[in-house]
């Protein structure tokens, strides 16, 4: 599979385009899906910004921690442009801290679960779609943590 990841680090976050290869990878392997190609959208940036695109796609006028916005009704069957992805690098950092891990943890966390709504989950709307998303997001995390792939 080539996932080509086009990422914008307005941040200078020091993130590296393998860590969030690696969480592409493994999101699409949980899901079993083969595209030929996709391609992903990541943009690292600060909570003003973040907000400002909350506030204009979402009408929520607060920073949150990571945003998608996916290009494809049915993501499952084409590949291709799957979407973008904006996560604040400060909520990041800040939630890092909090959880005494690494911020490049907390990056691949928000990256995949960023993924997960690109390829169609939610998990504002509904208790068991919330907790079928978040369980799998753990279950990715942690098998990237076993295999040395998120530090």
């Amino acid at each position: 599979m080539d996932i080509n990841l086009l990422i914008t680090d307005e941040h200078d976050s020091g993130a590296e385009t393998a860590l969030f290869s690696a969480c592409a990878e493994a999101v699409f392997s949980a899901l079993e899906i083969g595209f030929e190609s996709c391609e992903i959208s990541l943009l690292i940036t600060d909570d003003k910004r973040v907000k400002e695109l909350n506030s204009q796609y979402r009408g929520k006028d607060t920073p949150t921690d990571v945003l998608s916005f996916p290009m494809s009704e049915d993501p499952f069957n084409e590949g291709g442009m799957l979407g973008d992805i904006a996560i604040s690098y400060e909520r990041a950092k800040e939630q890092a801290e909090e959880a005494a891990i690494m911020v490049e943890r907390e990056l691949a966390f928000l990256f995949i679960h960023g993924v997960l709504h690109l390829m169609g989950y939610e998990h504002e709307n509904d208790p068991d779609e919330e907790e079928e998303m978040f369980d799998l997001q753990e279950e990715i995390l942690r098998n990237l943590l076993e295999n040395g792939k998120v530090p």
